[in-house]
């Protein structure tokens, strides 16, 4: 059985954190990039640092959609750069 986060709801900026509960995912984007990134993100050890989740397409500039291993903790959908609109972003438990 698998489960989503939702990280960004038909938004242009960066979303709210999500708890991820550890494991496996797939994280997918949609939407008018206009010539934005959007990057998945964990909240890093000292609680206060975003870190970027490195590999497995979590770094788009497009819609599509990567593969990732992520420990338990938080987890966001970071916008930087052009004029994106409609973006939808999520991340799914697989595994």
């Amino acid at each position: 059985m698998s489960w989503s986060v939702r990280l960004i709801d038909n938004g242009n900026v960066t979303g709210a954190a999500a708890k991820w509960a550890g494991g496996p995912g797939v994280f997918s984007v949609t939407g008018a990039f206009g010539g934005a990134t959007v990057k998945l993100q964990q909240l890093g050890p000292d609680g206060a640092t975003w870190l970027d989740v490195s590999g497995g397409n979590a770094d788009l500039t497009g819609p599509g959609q990567g593969g990732f291993v992520l420990p338990e903790g938080q987890v966001r959908a970071a916008v930087t750069g052009g004029t994106p609109s409609g973006l939808i972003a999520v991340a799914t438990q697989v595994g």
